[in-house]
């Protein structure tokens, strides 16, 4: 991802684990945001947290250090949920142990999220709406309306609530 560009980014828990079920792991997803947002690395425009995966609309707006902002997020992310863990049972953090050149690591994020760019207000339109009917799923059925599930924007572009003061509206963007 490039910076000052909207995408659509997709990122997965390995293997599909029901790693996001917690809610702790997901305050951990908006603790880094808010962090991200506050130090003007990203601006997010759109988000819903499932069970074992997330979606975003978001912008790269400058480097945390060296890196891409996405790259810090899976990087911070993984740590804490590697932490949980720990303390929760070290059993736990079997299915996400990989080894290479000898050396043992943990892979929370599948490799290769999706990006795609959002060059266009109608491309962002269709994949917010993508993102809050999510929830809605026949596969999850987490919610009956999109705004009563709380881990999305949703809320916020219903009825203006921002919970987690984190989001830019699209429209000031595009």
């Amino acid at each position: 991802m490039l910076l000052d560009e909207v995408y659509f980014w997709t990122d997965t828990i390995k293997d599909w684990h029901k790693l996001l079920d917690d809610d702790f792991n997901k305050n951990v997803i908006i603790e880094c945001w808010r962090n991200l947002v506050s130090r003007n690395k990203i601006k997010l425009y759109a988000f819903v947290i499932m069970p074992n995966h997330l979606h975003v609309v978001w912008e790269m707006l400058n480097k945390n250090g060296k890196e891409i902002p996405y790259a810090s997020f899976n990087k911070f992310t993984s740590h804490q949920f590697l932490e949980r863990l720990r303390i929760q049972s070290t059993a736990q953090i079997t299915p996400y142990k990989e080894y290479c050149d000898g050396e043992r690591n943990h892979r929370f994020w599948q490799r290769d999220p999706l990006a795609v760019l959002m060059d266009s207000k109608t491309k962002v339109e269709q994949k917010i709406g993508y993102i809050h009917l999510n929830p809605l799923q026949e596969k999850w059925n987490l919610v009956g309306k999109p705004e009563d599930y709380r881990w999305s924007s949703a809320k916020f572009y219903e009825t203006g609530i921002d919970e987690f003061n984190i989001l830019t509206d699209y429209r000031e963007r595009f």
